[in-house]
């Protein structure tokens, strides 16, 4: 379908009143390609929900689930999310939990995620360790701090395991994070990594963590 802006749009998965497409609900897990994760249909604090749990063994950025037939090089992706730290997760989990995009057959792509156990820390560089970008597999976390410490990272506030709106804007080789639904980004990343191509969205989940998604949104630019 086109909006009013005569950009494409496709309504992934939804629930309860925002629903849009009958048939989408009881097929989302269908439209979802698993690499290093379980996936399921379930209920998650009373709304309907897709869960993407990372496999025990999987390695920093090797954990999503893509969205099948999916194309996307500029717009805006939009979703409900909720992560936590699984059960047996070690003292490093966070939570990890967003969006991949542009995701390439050779395994790159770009991501912005959230670390919900960060966000109401008593430690202020936790906090300030809320939001990330990062571009797989060359350009992680641990990079990012060394060359350019605290520019791809934010604070905003989260809390483990509650559902959050979630809404990145991407156009060309910049991104902009909105949380909450305000107004203005929490997170400005002014030099994306990769050359922006088309390429998938995927849900995306770090090691560890025990991801819920819900009302997913792509509008292409």
């Amino acid at each position: 379908m086109r909006n009013a802006f005569g950009s494409a749009t496709a309504v992934i998965f939804a629930s309860g009143l925002a629903f849009q497409a009958a048939q989408l609900m009881a097929q989302s897990v269908d439209r979802l390609e698993g690499k290093n994760v379980s996936i399921a249909q379930t209920t998650f604090k009373g709304r309907s929900a897709v869960q993407v749990n990372a496999a025990p063994d999987a390695l920093n950025g090797a954990s999503y689930a893509a969205v099948k037939d999916s194309s996307f090089r500029n717009g805006t992706i939009e979703v409900d999310l909720a992560g936590q730290p699984a059960a047996g997760a070690g003292g490093g989990a966070r939570g990890f939990i967003g969006i991949a995009f542009r995701l390439q057959a050779d395994g790159r792509y770009e991501y912005i995620y959230l670390r919900p156990t960060n966000g109401r820390a008593d430690d202020q560089v936790r906090r300030n360790h809320s939001t990330q970008y990062s571009a797989h597999p060359d350009f992680d976390f641990a990079r990012s701090r060394k060359e350019a410490p605290e520019k791809y990272e934010s604070y905003v506030d989260l809390e483990p395991g509650v559902w959050t709106k979630y809404r990145i804007e991407v156009d060309g080789s910049k991104a902009r994070l909105y949380v909450h639904g305000t107004e203005q980004p929490v997170l400005i990343v002014n030099d994306l990594k990769l050359e922006p191509r088309q390429g998938q969205v995927a849900l995306w989940v770090g090691p560890g963590t025990e991801g819920y998604f819900a009302n997913l949104k792509i509008t292409a630019k």
